[in-house]
């Protein structure tokens, strides 16, 4: 059968696109040997033309995809067409080449078929150990980007299908818990693998000729879309403004502003008013930035549009070089989501006055990771546990936030109690949500989540970097602030002691760790609150009787 280039067999090819990126992450995340994979899900997976444009992503973590994006520019630079082979792994981790951070691994694999080139396939993938300073590499308040881990310039992992032994003993070299490390890096390549295996097929079927041009058409279509949503907002010059608590080094907070200035079918976003960067590891490099600044033009603009390079054309970004959304070398960038998340929040913040039925008040805004590290006892083996938090989502227009949800970016999953004390020394004695720390309002800001951690061995560490415990999630129209979050060193005891929200320190064996994860905004006036919803809150604890009344201005006996 002979098939042609017409809108029908361009939607069915992009749901094909979007089948092969989603069976790459089920194949990365199934075959995966760390909690921060296979149950986090700190991935995501992406097909491209032979151009190297995404055209279809996995429906992971949308702060990941740009960290394709800008790779695959680079990696179109460094190799020519000839020089990439059937069966090539090609990977890397330079903040300072497209990615993200060195805990992200991207890798990519060529698509060729009669030795053409006909597109390329890549996975994303959070490691729990690249080496470096801190286990892990979540410590807040390192200075260099050398303390962070073993950085990868492009490298060819797999050469025509072979594993390249020099390169993975490099890596095991450098890497805490290689069996854990490089398990992960073979899932990328399996996914990978699929990812090409997929591709080939739907080739084969339909001819290089017309997937490549119903992919540009459906670029084309992507961009037509975001350019007739924007056409249709008011065009003007729109401000908004966050700010990081501290980096980590010094208690300076830092601020952060995002300028949108649209007009007509096009808008620019710049970061006048933003810090310079800083000694810190919040600073955020480029890929993360352009991440944040299209997820959230995207979601106020048109949130169904197929997502892929045709959804950035609309766009220009203008970062400072110098600054904390574009910072030089040998500047430290391990911490960037705690930048990164005030960046989505500054571009709703900034909207929130032309569209207030398209944003959300603030969430959590913040990732909360931490790395604890030790021995297996009475062995010489290591562990590193990492444990990504969530926190609360912003009151929408006509709805309450969602409770214990990662916000913005990053999507990531739960690590179930069950998973973290079965394969590590450490057991989770509170896992709840918090009451009172959603923003009232109409709609009530989202419960953030606490979870205590004992470790259960001595000579422990704990790496982390959070934020949000100085600058509260921000309500919208009359909608009040969200609760601030906490670090907790064994609660409850004379040895309680409140900790930074960035740094590393060493654990004993009974230690408690208490993360308190920060609430959200509420949206509209609290006074306006349905009194049969703010009942229900008062039933199920989130809400206590005594911010019922001074809050919402309600008394309820105790029978409501």
């Amino acid at each position: 059968m002979t098939y042609k280039a017409d809108g029908i067999t361009m939607q069915v090819l992009r749901y094909a696109m979007e089948q092969i990126a989603d069976e790459m992450g089920y194949t990365l995340v199934r075959t995966a040997r760390s909690t921060v994979i296979k149950e986090i899900k700190d991935i995501s997976c992406a097909v491209f033309d032979r151009n190297g444009q995404t055209v279809a992503q996995a429906h992971h973590a949308p702060m990941l995809l740009t960290g394709f994006e800008l790779g695959i520019r680079a990696l179109r630079q460094r190799y020519t067409d000839d020089e990439l082979d059937d069966g090539d792994v090609i990977a890397f981790n330079d903040p300072y080449a497209g990615g993200q951070h060195v805990m992200d691994l991207v890798t990519f694999a060529p698509v060729k078929l009669n030795r053409r080139l006909v597109g390329f396939v890549g996975s994303i993938a959070h490691h729990s150990d690249m080496g470096g300073a801190a286990p892990g590499g979540t410590a807040g308040g390192l200075t260099e980007i050398y303390l962070e881990g073993l950085r990868l310039p492009f490298v060819k992992l797999y050469k025509r299908g072979r594993e390249d032994r020099e390169l993975f003993g490099i890596l095991a070299n450098n890497i805490r818990v290689p069996d854990k490390t490089l398990g992960d890096i073979r899932a990328q390549a399996s996914a990978n693998f699929v990812g090409v295996r997929r591709m080939k097929e739907i080739v084969r079927k339909y001819s290089a000729a017309v997937v490549q041009t119903c992919l540009s058409m459906l670029l084309d279509g992507s961009e037509a879309r975001l350019r007739a949503g924007l056409s249709a907002l008011p065009d003007g010059d729109y401000t908004g403004r966050d700010w990081v608590d501290d980096d980590g080094v010094t208690d300076d907070p830092i601020p952060l502003q995002v300028n949108i200035h649209k007009r007509g079918d096009s808008a620019v976003v710049d970061f006048a008013g933003t810090a310079r960067q800083v000694r810190g590891n919040v600073n955020c490099p480029l890929a993360t930035v352009y991440a944040a600044v299209y997820y959230a033009l995207i979601a106020i603009v048109d949130p169904h549009v197929p997502p892929n390079s045709g959804c950035y054309r609309p766009f220009t970004i203008e970062a400072e070089t110098g600054t904390i959304v574009n910072p030089t070398m040998p500047a430290a960038v391990g911490a960037r989501t705690n930048t990164v998340q005030k960046i989505t929040e500054a571009v709703f913040r900034a909207m929130a006055p032309a569209l207030p039925e398209r944003v959300m008040a603030g969430s959590h805004g913040n990732i909360t990771n931490c790395g604890f590290s030790g021995y297996y006892p009475g062995t010489s083996k290591r562990f590193v546990y990492i444990d990504i938090q969530g926190g609360g989502a912003g009151a929408r227009p006509t709805k309450d936030g969602r409770d214990g949800q990662d916000s913005h970016l990053a999507r990531f999953k739960n690590t179930p109690v069950e998973a973290v004390e079965l394969e590590y020394p450490v057991r989770v004695e509170r896992y709840e949500l918090i009451p009172d720390s959603g923003g009232p309002g109409k709609y009530r800001g989202a419960l953030a989540v606490r979870r205590d951690i004992r470790v259960l061995i001595d000579g422990v560490t704990w790496a982390r970097y959070g934020d949000r415990q100085r600058f509260a999630p921000f309500g919208l129209f009359g909608g009040r602030d969200g609760a601030r979050g906490l670090f907790v060193l064994n609660p409850g005891t004379p040895g309680e002691r409140l900790m930074k929200s960035k740094g590393l320190d060493q654990l004993t064996a009974g230690d408690v760790v208490s993360l308190r994860l920060p609430g959200a905004g509420g949206y509209g006036d609290p006074a306006e609150r349905d009194p049969a919803r703010l009942r229900r809150d008062v039933r199920d604890g989130k809400v206590s009787r005594e911010s019922a009344l001074r809050d919402y201005g309600v008394a309820l006996d105790e029978e409501a």
